[in-house]
């Protein structure tokens, strides 16, 4: 059984066009032309990634500043949603569905929309450098996500990084690895299917846990005698821990393997058996989900920190703007602080960044640190569907320089409220795209959370 041809041609087009701050087109960084964009006399602010954080600061910006010319750079021609995309691998929602239009956004919310992939910074004289030309910019906005950090299991083999990559993607970024670890999904016969969750502060806290539950749902569904092993070395679960543990004991019993606090010490490919402190796991298929770091392209750039072994924005993180780089911001998941690493963070958090930007610019200084807001929904169960909810913002202690969680609301009782936060999940989901994408609701949800 595999994918529909049609949702195969979408992704793996998608999966030919590298991230918007991809090193792949790093050959380029010598050219020395500028940008196919008009010229303009007002103040320009450029927008690196066209993510749920930069899509956001690109429209915030433009809402607060209307006279601001605003350019988003990105190398891909469609966005396709990571939140959500556990209901696309077992089939609860379509590709259409994940599936937005840059053009029409950049178009609705008046900002220009410049495909192409970032290469290089000229930080003195304010450059950015693309591989279809320079940019002139007076604000510049990275907005660059995450690449994945395989050096705990690898020790610096990147061979053998590249084969585990290769075979056993992780699917936290959109597009080829989601479409590999559909494939294995529905291509699954039988005997040990392995998700790892990563250590420290990763892309969706949930993300690996709702996976589980929904491959183990599908191989229930399906009669397939298979079972998920979720291998976690943190001591348990990250986040919805009540809600997650009634799912795996109460609805997937015999379909989960929960191995908390445990530590891969080494992958056997050739055998397909992970090695943990404890035991041996054979696997018959598996997707590996290694440590996040910031972008590389940060390190590239001459903005990048090491924290904890893993690289991440050097920013003020009460403002922030780049250390060392003139009216340069870096926000989303790239960030230093704590924060979720989600959807709904980012698109929150852009906003704050983009009325710093356009404080900064007016009045030549920035305003008081705000929180984002996480709001995230993880479904439990496909059928029916049933999801658990969490929703939280940040406060921050000056004495201290620390962030932590504040006026946090759960709702993790999945008999009680399962069914009413399946439903709100889709009416958060067509809220968020409508405010990136300006997109019109496609699943008409119902949703009391999102507030605009």
């Amino acid at each position: 059984m595999s994918l529909n041809r049609r949702d195969a041609i979408k992704l793996g087009g998608l999966a030919l066009a590298s991230s918007a701050i991809s090193l792949e087109a790093s050959t380029n960084k010598n050219i020395d032309y500028k940008a196919p964009l008009p010229e303009t006399k007002n103040k320009r602010v450029v927008v690196v990634g066209g993510g749920w954080s930069g899509l956001s600061v690109a429209k915030n910006v433009k809402l607060l500043a209307p006279e601001v010319d605003v350019v988003l750079v990105e190398s891909r021609y469609e966005f396709i949603s990571c939140p959500l995309s556990n209901l696309w691998l077992v089939d609860k929602v379509s590709l259409e569905y994940l599936t937005h239009d840059y053009i029409q956004a950049a178009k609705e919310y008046n900002y220009t929309f410049f495909n192409a992939t970032a290469t290089d910074l000229d930080k003195e004289n304010q450059i950015l450098k693309t591989s279809n030309g320079d940019i002139k910019y007076d604000y510049l906005v990275l907005s660059p996500g995450i690449d994945y950090d395989y050096s705990r299991w690898s020790k610096g083999d990147l061979a053998f990084e590249q084969r585990l990559y290769s075979e056993y993607p992780p699917a936290f970024k959109p597009g080829s690895e989601h479409l590999s670890l559909k494939n294995k999904i529905k291509n699954f016969k039988g005997g040990n299917f392995i998700l790892t969750v990563p250590a420290g502060n990763y892309r969706c806290l949930p993300a690996p846990y709702e996976r589980a539950c929904v491959i183990a749902d599908y191989f229930k569904q399906n009669k397939i005698d298979g079972k998920v092993i979720l291998i976690d070395p943190n001591p348990t679960i990250t986040i919805k821990e009540k809600g997650f543990s009634s799912a795996f004991k109460n609805l997937y019993s015999g379909y989960i393997e929960y191995l908390s606090g445990t530590e891969i010490e080494m992958i056997d490919l050739d055998n397909k058996v992970v090695h943990t402190e404890f035991e041996e796991i054979e696997f018959s298929d598996a997707s590996f989900y290694p440590q996040v770091r910031g972008a590389k392209i940060l390190e590239r750039f001459g903005l990048a920190k090491t924290a904890k072994n893993l690289l991440e924005a050097d920013i003020d993180p009460l403002t922030y703007e780049a250390n060392g780089a003139k009216n340069v911001f870096i926000a989303g998941d790239a960030r230093p602080m704590g924060f979720s690493k989600s959807g709904n963070t980012s698109l929150t958090e852009g906003r704050i960044v983009a009325a710093q930007v356009v404080s900064k610019m007016k009045t030549g200084k920035t305003l008081p640190w705000s929180s984002p807001t996480t709001q995230c929904f993880s479904a439990v169960s496909i059928n029916p569907e049933k999801s658990i909810f969490v929703t939280t913002d940040y406060s921050y202690d000056p004495k201290d320089k620390t962030f932590d969680f504040y006026n946090t609301v759960l709702s993790e009782d999945i008999e009680k409220d399962g069914l009413q936060n399946a439903e709100f999940l889709y009416g958060w989901a067509d809220a968020v795209y409508n405010d990136m994408l300006a997109t019109k609701p496609k699943k008409k949800g119902l949703s009391p959370f999102f507030i605009e």
